[in-house]
């Protein structure tokens, strides 16, 4: 049975796809979001991004079923710009983004992204770069990796498990996601330990950010593809934790909402802005998507939209 990505009908609804129109899928995958975009193109083109080139290989013949009008990107999203200027690509229609590890590099085992599957310590979605979550466990000192912790994974135990990685490969190096699990259950109390929920989540999530600059990277290009879309042109994001949710959210609300103004001074009118927010609050999962796709629980989607009278 084909995966189907998550929210997909809703996030093909909201980008509301023009025939001749120019679109931007951030994050490829496996190409569920892109096959429905190029579904709906006649004489437009899709520009897909992803990091990860195995993504792009099994992505590229189920494009290919559907259309030729597409061009496959082995590139970091927040290169937006310059690989789009590269194509003489100007403004666009819409942009998509569908964040986080995609389910197929979780359920490789092999690619060192799950807690659940023993192998070497990897997380690299761009299996090119070179610092991978091996580097990170065994490299960083004991104040960076608190910080990332705390940062990124916001751990309240974060400078004891920092402490028990430390302590743990002056002995031998932390080589495999099983032995890093198991010095982060070391280091938490046992009332933690008893709680719902896997003890390596945060950690993991936090290593995980960190080797493929996610929120960094996020950041940027939230940034170009406000600049890159047309009048009238969409962004849709989804994402699946809090941290990366709320930078979608403050990029949107700082894009499309005036700024409060103290009511006892004199007023000019509010002020317009550029953009306009397509959601208020994010979109979820409806019953019949939670029940067929346990990722889809944390998911939440936002859009924004260019406004029609501005100029280019």
């Amino acid at each position: 049975m084909e995966h189907k990505s998550v929210l997909l009908d809703e996030t093909i609804d909201l980008l509301d796809v023009k025939p001749d129109g120019k679109y931007v899928d951030c994050t490829l995958g496996r190409g569920g979001h892109s096959s429905e975009i190029l579904r709906r193109l006649k004489t437009g083109h899709l520009y897909a991004f992803d990091m990860d080139q195995k993504a792009i290989d099994e992505s590229t013949p189920r494009l290919e079923a559907i259309s030729d009008r597409f061009t496959c990107i082995h590139a970091p999203f927040d290169e937006l710009d310059s690989v789009l200027d590269s194509f003489g690509v100007g403004k666009v229609d819409g942009i998509l983004m569908d964040l986080g590890v995609s389910s197929p590099q979780f359920d490789d085992g092999a690619r060192g992204f799950s807690y659940r599957e023993d192998a070497r310590l990897d997380m690299r979605m761009d299996q090119d770069q070179a610092l991978s979550a091996w580097d990170v466990v065994n490299a960083y000192t004991q104040e960076d990796l608190t910080r990332i912790l705390k940062l990124y994974g916001e751990e309240p135990f974060a400078g004891k498990i920092a402490a028990a990685i430390v302590r743990a490969r002056q002995t031998a190096p932390v080589d495999t996601t099983f032995q890093l699990t198991d010095v982060i259950r070391q280091a938490l109390p046992q009332a933690v330990l008893r709680k719902k929920g896997h003890p390596a989540k945060r950690t993991f999530q936090a290593i995980r950010i960190e080797v493929n600059r996610e929120l960094a990277q996020l950041e940027s290009v939230l940034q170009q593809g406000l600049d890159r879309l047309k009048p009238g042109g969409r962004m849709a994001v989804i994402t699946f934790h809090s941290l990366e949710d709320r930078l979608v959210k403050n990029a949107f609300k700082e894009a499309a909402v005036p700024p409060r103004t103290d009511r006892r001074l004199p007023q000019t009118g509010e002020e317009k802005r550029q953009y306009r927010l397509l959601t208020r609050k994010p979109v979820t999962a409806d019953l019949q998507e939670l029940q067929d796709n346990n990722r889809a629980h944390s998911a939440k989607l936002r859009g924004i939209e260019r406004n029609g009278e501005e100029s280019e």
